[in-house]
């Protein structure tokens, strides 16, 4: 989108679905990371790598049934696209995008990637489907991903700044500044609200679980011990 003609205002950009996956994912990637190396947080790791999954799953799907700048076809452009972009950036006459821009986008569909590819491996290492260097894979996945997350800060505070403009602001508010009509009609509150709820409910059905995968973990540690012993 070029940058605005037209008288503006406050306008609503992001949709509550959009901004409560935005922050979810947020918060599962980064419990998820910091248990990983943590048997005692084994099933916490499990329960936000599953849910992590999960959110990435319905944003598939409201990037092709959701509002205007939810919808992939909205953001997602070509080599070219993104070339340009980055030269406006670079003479400091930044091209203005309500939604994501190019580059952003780029961020986005390497970050939902590396999450799908993310959940695959630990399913499979956690539950013992596959080669032992799956259990690497996931790991190295993880870790481009936390790369991935830092150049897509490194680019929101620089279109910040460059369009004077909270990025991180608008992506709580769901507001930007734009001409009337640009703004989308409904924020699907009820949509945000269901998914909380899911989520809220996995965590409640896994949690239930925790006995058992303590009393599993214990048994595993059992026998790790045991063949330590026997060696």
């Amino acid at each position: 989108m070029s940058d605005l003609n037209q008288s503006t205002q406050k306008i609503r950009i992001w949709d509550a679905p959009v901004r409560v996956f935005h922050w979810l994912l947020v918060l599962t990637f980064v419990g998820a990371y910091l248990t990983a190396e943590s048997e005692v947080w084994r099933l916490v790791h499990v329960t936000l790598g599953y849910t992590l999954g999960g959110l990435l799953a319905f944003r598939l799907v409201w990037g092709v049934i959701g509002t205007r700048y939810a919808r992939f076809s909205s953001f997602v452009r070509g080599p070219g696209a993104v070339i340009q972009y980055l030269k406006s950036i670079r003479a400091k006459q930044p091209e203005h995008h309500l939604g994501h821009n190019p580059a952003g986008a780029v961020a986005i569909v390497l970050l939902m990637l590396l999450g799908l590819g993310i959940t695959a491996t630990g399913y499979i290492t956690y539950n013992d489907l596959g080669p032992g260097w799956v259990s690497g894979l996931h790991d190295l996945l993880a870790n481009a991903m936390v790369l991935v997350i830092i150049g897509h800060l490194v680019g929101v505070v620089t279109a910040s700044l460059q369009h004077k403009e909270n990025l991180v602001r608008s992506m709580v508010t769901g507001f930007k500044t734009g001409a009337a009509d640009q703004g989308i009609r409904r924020t699907w509150t009820v949509v945000a609200i269901a998914i909380v709820i899911a989520v809220l409910g996995f965590w409640w059905l896994q949690w239930q679980s925790a006995p058992d995968a303590a009393a599993q973990t214990t048994a595993q540690g059992s026998k790790s011990d045991h063949d330590k012993d026997h060696d």
